[in-house]
């Protein structure tokens, strides 16, 4: 967001929206919704659902300010196509809030759901984080706090308080990062997820930060994107934005900055979460592509994420048609990288460290994160996963290597487990997809064991080979 614009009151009538009941409908392709306009979209995962939380602009044509009122919800079980759950907040949800309904994300923790918010107060200052809660993804939301979370009275707070991003890391803290007009902060958040933990900071390194920082740890390594307007290889109108992003090895910097990993869209504001689902990392940002859309009629995208080797973030291929749909079952933590991964052959110019380095592959012939092969052996072959402590998993997804040469997709696979004894077929698999650039995903009942193993099964006078292979936590 950029533009203040006058506060109005709403009063109760419209918190009823937040509860109201909408008749899912189902959408594909980008954006994702056409039939009103989308903005700031934020991404979450619960179990085998994909959420974008979003909100509305609703400036009829030709006007030149943001008009939002509300927030909404849609959900995707294969990030393609999408059931929208009408507004499940809005600026009624705030009592001593007055109007402009601008970027949110929303936290998972003790079992609630925590909805921080750029919410215009009726004091002094312009915008103001406030926070709601409920009890699922979809609400109903209420207030959390009675009054806001971060303001202007905020010591050290940002020139502009919007834009707010929750992170929380594996020990269970929580940390909120937030702010506009250049101004990044960030601060802890106490297990409440309602008050702040200790001072706010300024994170240091994140070049040309202008707002919309978005926060997600992958592989140990942090990761914080956000919107810059500079003309130093990121737009040439500063009115317009892309998205840089900055690494770091704690959650609050110091940040090494890293590149463009968006380019300009064709909306002045360029606003984006990153999310991990079914294996697969996508990117969700707005764009003014609707049929009447414009700066202040914005519309949600979503499209594929990869990384390099080095962790590196690849810039995004910007598409109409979004992604393939990626269908498979469950959610959980991919297990994989904290595995030791053995193999009956690896060829030596291939890598077993492929299986487990994080990668996502452009297609079944990307080479750029290694590749596993193990030419010129015939016939079973397998790939093992082992861990020092027992895990319950339910699900693998499996990205081949073809190198279109004497390594080709497999004729068939299985999944195994070791049960103390022996190695045996996992119980109530699913097929074991053999299909190229793409994730197979193979379902199966949960097994509690420290060795996975996949056996893989060749064509006749080929080899196989994998780029990635990834367990997840039942």
């Amino acid at each position: 967001m950029r533009t203040r614009h006058r506060a109005v009151r709403l009063g109760a009538v419209l918190a009823l929206v937040a509860s109201a009941t909408v008749t899912p409908a189902a959408f594909a392709a980008n954006p994702i919704v056409t039939s009103y306009y989308t903005a700031d979209p934020a991404p979450l995962v619960v179990g085998n659902t994909l959420y974008i939380y979003a909100g509305r602009d609703e400036a009829p044509a030709g006007t030149d300010n943001f008009v939002m009122r509300e927030w909404r919800v849609l959900s995707s079980t294969d990030a393609a196509t999408w059931t929208d759950h009408g507004a499940r907040a809005n600026v009624g949800t705030f009592p001593w809030a007055g109007a402009d309904a601008w970027a949110s994300e929303v936290e998972p923790k003790n079992g609630k759901y925590y909805w921080y918010t750029s919410v215009n107060g009726t004091g002094p200052g312009w915008m103001d984080i406030g926070v709601a809660v409920g009890d699922t993804p979809l609400g109903p939301f209420r207030d959390a706090k009675g009054g806001p979370l971060v303001s202007d009275g905020t010591p050290n707070s940002s020139g502009l308080n919007i834009d707010p991003t929750v992170f929380t890391d594996d020990d269970g803290q929580s940390y909120l990062y937030w702010g506009g007009y250049w101004g990044a902060r960030a601060a802890k958040l106490k297990p409440n997820m309602v008050e702040l933990d200790g001072p706010v900071t300024t994170p240091q390194g994140l070049a040309n930060f202008w707002e919309a920082p978005w926060m997600f740890k992958r592989n140990g390594l942090y990761y914080l994107m956000y919107a810059a307007n500079d003309t130093n290889g990121c737009v040439t109108d500063s009115n317009y934005a892309c998205q840089r992003y900055a690494t770091a090895t704690n959650p609050l910097g110091p940040w090494t900055h890293r590149g463009v990993v968006l380019d300009r869209v064709s909306s002045t504001t360029n606003h984006a979460g990153v999310v991990q689902f079914n294996g697969q990392y996508y990117i969700v940002y707005h764009n003014a592509n609707a049929p009447g859309g414009g700066n202040f009629r914005r519309s949600v995208a979503v499209d594929l994420l990869h990384f390099n080797a080095d962790g590196t973030m690849r810039k995004v291929t910007q598409t109409t048609t979004g992604p393939p749909p990626n269908p498979a079952g469950g959610g959980g933590t991919n297990l994989a990288p904290s595995a030791t991964a053995s193999t009956s052959y690896v060829s030596a110019w291939e890598s077993l460290a492929a299986l487990n380095n994080g990668g996502t592959p452009a297609s079944s012939a990307d080479r750029s994160n290694l590749a596993y092969g193990n030419w010129p052996e015939r016939g079973t072959q397998w790939v093992e996963y082992q861990w020092p402590t027992a895990k319950s998993v339910n699900r693998v997804a499996t990205y081949w290597f073809d190198d279109d040469q004497g390594i080709d997709l497999p004729a068939s696979c299985a999944v195994q487990y070791w049960n103390g004894s022996a190695y045996v077929d996992v119980p109530g698999q699913s097929a074991c997809g053999v299909a190229g650039n793409a994730f197979n995903t193979t379902t199966f009942t949960a097994v509690t064991t420290t060795r996975l193993r996949l056996s893989i099964t060749s064509k006749p006078d080929f080899s196989t080979g994998v780029l990635e292979w990834q367990a997840f936590q039942a």
